[in-house]
């Protein structure tokens, strides 16, 4: 009986979805998030038991572009979407939901269908007209946490000794290290941290359910959302539909009697044939994305070249440079700043922060006329450390390996990692920290227009949400990569006539070549390092040379 009722409200809700309009016409854009929408676009090599195949995946950019020509598109009739596989950071999931709300602020409705909801991907259901759920299917809507494992334990197990010397009382990248728990400051850090980009995901809920968010904090509270139905019962579900029933819904709206006889277009394919923003003039659009260092995803050495290039470029008219990084080690960082700060007396420069822009992330970036940030965004963490581990005890420990050392002079064996630093050595660490500290405020201060002593009080390593960032100053306004862009073509005159160019180039490799190179020397043993222990080891890998800049970790900002 209960089947019956539930296929004869099903029939009620589609007979008035076509007696209330006419059927729409043209094709129906799907959004099934199979292509993962991320900074850049472009695939890289995927390899399984089952082979090498190409990961695609679709910039943030061209996403808001198709959706900005979807929305005048007179052949585009709806967006249907299916989030149940959208995984990424809350900043990714705000800009594509931004994108989805000017599409429907043109007229054209949008339609979300779900098997399987979570947090994540019913923000982002949540801006539809209509949010279906499939009656099988089941979420979760619990809150925000991150988790933090501390390596302290271990590692006086093991007899490795981390010597960790900061500024920076929030500077907490290497607190797992030397603490087998968290300090009050790191945890003060993460609950406003967290509880800032909580309120902005309800916040964007709320207003498209036409709920609040006290109302919503407390369905997490009270683990009230599980089944299908109570996700309806509580309203953040319009109706329940099996897929052959969702079809059929699709058929009505557009006026025909067969699914195949419904004309789709996927994202990837209509963002590839979408026209470009065409123009004698060009607007580039620089990415630094990811971990800054010259053995990293953003070289200072090659990210500097590339940005000369633009600067001297005179078909460039204007400059976004995309952060989403974040930091890594100051050299690096500082050449790259240099860059930023000519490029900045060249051509019109702002900044458009990703998931995070941290640490060096903020620095090579705090220098540009303007910087667009989205509330969920991570920036700030104006702090240093630098980390130099002692290994000799657990050679000694574990191995039954004596180190020997003979040297020049009195520290010559100071940074060899094979015994702990002395106190002459710490200070002198510690003097280079400072100093690294202090270049940071000064340039913050000045790029901002705030004093020294202003900087250092929203500093000392402390991590802000882009909400948060704009009342104490460290960004100028909320807005996508989109907004930067339309804001810098006006500042440069160019209105609506440009071009875009996207730097660095990709580097381009052959996947043969690849798997026929061979190493110098066959390993010994192969080991799959578990991910949690992956940033000691990458610590244990640099030389100790000269400070870093860190962030927190990534994954704070990833919501699924």
């Amino acid at each position: 009986m209960k089947r019956i009722l539930f296929l004869f409200a099903s029939l009620v809700l589609f007979s008035t979805a076509v007696t209330a309009q006419a059927p729409l016409k043209g094709k129906i854009l799907k959004l099934d998030f199979r292509t993962a929408i991320g900074e850049r676009t472009g695939s890289s090599p995927s390899i399984s038991l089952s082979g090498i195949s190409n990961k695609s995946s679709l910039s943030i950019l061209a996403f808001e572009k198709a959706m900005e020509k979807a929305a005048e598109d007179e052949s585009i009739g709806m967006i249907f979407m299916t989030p149940d596989q959208f995984s990424g950071s809350t900043a990714a999931a705000e800009e594509i939901r931004k994108s989805l709300e000017k599409f429907r602020a043109s007229g054209k409705p949008i339609v979300s269908y779900s098997t399987y909801l979570g947090q994540g991907n019913y923000y982002l259901a949540s801006v539809a007209d209509k949010v279906f759920m499939n009656p099988a299917g089941e979420g979760s809507f619990m809150g925000l946490s991150s988790q933090m494992m501390f390596y302290k334990d271990l590692l006086d197990t093991l007899g490795l000794n981390m010597q960790l010397i900061r500024h920076g009382k929030y500077k907490s990248a290497g607190e797992p290290y030397i603490r087998n728990d968290i300090s009050p400051e790191n945890r003060e850090q993460y609950t406003v941290m967290l509880r800032s980009i909580w309120t902005s995901l309800l916040e964007d809920i709320a207003a498209s359910r036409k709920t609040t968010v006290e109302a919503l904090d407390a369905l997490a509270d009270n683990l009230t959302l599980r089944s299908a139905q109570s996700w309806k019962d509580n309203g953040l579900v319009d109706e329940l539909a099996y897929r052959d029933e969702m079809e059929k819904y699709l058929c009505m709206t557009f006026g025909k009697k067969n699914i195949k006889d419904v004309k789709f277009v996927t994202i990837s394919d209509y963002a590839q044939k979408a026209d470009k923003v065409s123009g004698a003039k060009k607007i580039a659009v620089v990415y630094a994305n990811g971990e800054i260092g010259e053995g990293s995803d953003v070289s200072g050495t090659k990210l500097s070249r590339t940005l000369a290039q633009v600067r001297q470029d005179e078909s460039i008219a204007a400059v976004v440079f995309r952060v989403n990084s974040p930091g890594g080690e100051v050299v690096a960082s500082e050449l790259i700043k240099r860059e930023i700060l000519l490029l900045k007396k060249a051509k019109p420069l702002v900044a458009s922060y990703g998931g995070y822009a941290a640490s060096g992330g903020y620095l090579i970036s705090s220098h540009c006329n303007r910087i667009f940030a989205n509330r969920t965004t991570l920036t700030g963490s104006i702090g240093v450390f630098g980390m130099i581990p002692s290994y000799g005890a657990a050679l000694r420990k574990h191995l039954h390996i004596n180190p020997v050392t003979v040297g020049t002079n009195a520290h010559s064996d100071g940074m060899s990692g094979v015994r702990d630093l002395d106190e002459k050595e710490l200070e002198w660490n510690q003097a280079s920290i400072e100093s690294v500290y202090e270049s940071f405020v000064s340039s913050v201060a000045e790029s901002r227009g705030k004093t020294v002593e202003a900087v250092d009080s929203i500093a000392q390593g402390r991590v802000w949400a882009g909400r948060d960032a704009i009342g104490i100053g460290l960004v100028d306004e909320i807005g996508t990569l989109t907004d930067a862009i339309e804001y810098v073509a006006k500042e440069a005159g160019l209105g609506s006539k440009y071009g875009l160019v996207t730097y660095p180039a990709y580097e381009s490799f052959n996947i043969k070549d690849l798997l026929s190179s061979k190493p110098e020397k066959e390993p010994l043993i192969s080991i799959e390092t578990p991910e949690e222990l992956r940033p000691m080891l990458r610590i244990l890998q640099k030389k100790p040379a000269g400070a870093m800049i860190y962030a927190l970790p990534e994954a704070v900002v990833t919501i699924r």
